[in-house]
């Protein structure tokens, strides 16, 4: 009875296998080897979450034909993860694990280890989602494992493409890679495959890309041209080519372009400057950011650096933005830890920039962040948007529990993607932050009675100290509160839901609103709130674990309308 059960259950998760499990060689105290099958496209390794990481090789042919970290099940099975072997064509390889030195392991008998039986194959991942009640609806997430940065984003031909940095052998951060995702409207992602992977420099982190419609580089008109950090013993910059709009790349062959001796140098961001008539790069130096010039996106002069003195120096700088605002310009300052509420955040500065230098123009003590929520991070454009637009798109995780949220088959998703712009207040510049249009054509356009989990929600008639409560049945509530007098904006997320997984997942976020909020724009998906003004000079991001979605609206002075997702 029991061996029917585990094969009902593989029939569900889509990976049964046909061929028998061959015998586990143990080599020594922490190596193993087990021969595979390449009858089937997939190989479906198990995974439990609590185990160390294991050193995989697939070997054929003797040569090493993927290489990847995993935690591999020793005592059950949380999750099982997809491995592409299709390269093996059909024949028998051979998995090589190193175990590393189990200092951590519950089991100490490797032959005894779970996953040796529970491989199995499969000639279809099963896309389907497990996790229903939190996965998120309309945000993008991946089919499966960890996501975190949004990377190498760019428009062209109608197409928004969506680089992701990811672990695709389980939902904690390991073996980062470039998955690709695209979509028409936004809104709606399709998954693409893998474009970057990992290889002689290091693991793929973030980067940028560009459409190099005058073949600056050399490899074709309109080719894309992706920038990376090759995490490897040292955190160099290289770079690959496309000349299918993003679906393939090469790796460019005189990789690094560009090295340093400092130990956090990483995340270029590229970008053309029709004033300087050339290209700029900036990337992430340490506790600063440097800029560099190209005529030719392959050689690379530096410039200048600009951060010392200036804005929140809480954590290490990472993944920069440089953006022209009309006669202004913008620099996206994402940081880790050093948040408004613990964790990570996204600082920015205003100011001028000649292609060569950037000068802030407010004091050196001023920090301006671009969210108010826990939920905000690694935010940064979309390259070559339409009619003008600046287009971002933000991860909406924090590195303080990323890895604990209670989800398995994947880990973390987008935020809803905004627009940015500038106002003014009190005679500084900060940035406005709006949903993109396509946001609000994703939902019905009459309003209906009741509160689903995925929903958008038009807050009216806001009076002082006026409050939303979104709650269910369990006594689970998120209570969000404009307070006039003070002109701010809370929320609390405290009373939840699932919040035990992590101590500083607990919190109560609040904003300045920089003036009176005449209208409140929220939008609600299965594991997310996000706030906006209307006039966009306040936003807040925040994820949410309901046992329950929540279903009541409790609404004190203002008018709440809920539109539902279009079907």
């Amino acid at each position: 009875m029991k061996q029917i059960l585990i094969t009902t259950l593989l029939i569900l998760m889509g990976c049964v296998s046909s061929v028998a499990q061959s015998q586990v060689q143990v080599l020594s105290e922490r190596h193993a080897m087990q021969r595979i099958s390449g009858q089937k496209n997939y190989l479906m390794l198990p995974v439990e979450e609590a185990e160390e990481e294991a050193h995989v090789k697939i070997i054929y042919d003797n040569k090493i034909v993927k290489e990847f970290n995993v935690r591999l099940a020793v005592n059950k099975v949380d999750y099982y993860v997809p491995v592409d072997i299709s390269v093996i064509n059909g024949k028998d390889a051979l998995i090589d694990v190193d175990f590393g030195d189990g200092r951590n392991r519950r089991h100490s008998d490797i032959k005894n280890y779970v996953c040796w039986t529970k491989i199995d194959y499969t000639d279809k991942i099963d896309t389907a989602n497990r996790e229903t009640r939190w996965r998120p609806i309309y945000h993008h997430t991946p089919t499966y494992g960890w996501m975190n940065d949004p990377n190498g984003m760019f428009y062209k031909d109608g197409v928004w493409n969506l680089y992701f940095q990811y672990n695709p052998y389980g939902s904690t951060w390991e073996n980062m890679t470039w998955g690709h995702s695209t979509s028409t409207d936004l809104v709606n992602w399709t998954y693409q495959g893998d474009v970057i992977e990992p290889d002689a420099l290091g693991t793929i982190f973030s980067g940028s890309s560009v459409v190099d419609y005058k073949n600056t580089a050399g490899f074709g008109e309109g080719a894309i041209i992706s920038y990376y950090t090759s995490a490897g013993q040292s955190q160099t910059q290289s770079m690959a080519y496309s000349t299918d709009n993003g679906k393939t790349f090469k790796k460019y062959s005189d990789n690094p372009i560009l090295t340093s001796n400092l130990p956090d140098f990483r995340d270029p961001k590229v970008l053309w400057n029709d004033e300087a008539s050339h290209w700029n790069l900036i990337l992430a130096a340490g506790q600063q950011m440097n800029i560099y010039s190209s005529k030719n996106l392959k050689d690379w002069k530096y410039e200048s650096s600009f951060g010392e003195g200036y804005g929140n120096h809480g954590g290490v700088w990472e993944c920069p933005d440089l953006l022209k605002m009309g006669d202004k310009w913008l620099l996206i300052c994402n940081i880790n830890p050093g948040g408004p509420f613990g964790g990570s955040a996204t600082q920015y500065f205003v100011g001028s920039f000649d292609g060569h230098k950037f000068t802030c123009e407010s004091k050196p003590e001023v920090t301006k962040w671009m969210d108010y929520g826990k939920d905000h991070y690694a935010t940064v454009s979309f390259s070559n948007a339409p009619d003008g637009r600046i287009v971002v798109l933000p991860w909406m995780s924090n590195w303080q529990y990323a890895n604990q949220v209670p989800t398995q088959q994947y880990r973390s998703a987008n935020g809803l993607p905004r627009e940015l712009s500038l106002f003014t207040y009190e005679g500084e510049d900060y940035v406005c932050v709006k949903p993109s249009p396509e946001v609000f054509a994703a939902f019905e356009q009459k309003p209906t009675g009741s509160l689903q989990s995925a929903a958008y929600l038009e807050v009216t008639n806001i009076k002082s100290n006026a409050s939303i409560v979104l709650c269910n049945d369990k006594g689970e509530k998120v209570a969000m509160v404009y307070d006039e007098k003070n002109r701010t904006f809370s929320m609390d997320r405290t009373e939840s839901g699932l919040t035990d997984f992590n101590n500083d997942f607990k919190a109560k976020t609040t904003a300045p609103t920089y003036g009176t909020i005449k209208k409140l724009q929220i939008f609600v998906d299965n594991s997310s709130i996000e706030a906006f003004d209307a006039d966009g000079k306040m936003s807040m991001t925040n994820l949410v674990f309901p046992n329950k979605p929540y279903d009541k609206i409790l609404a004190k002075g203002c008018k709440v309308k809920v539109y539902n997702l279009k079907k």
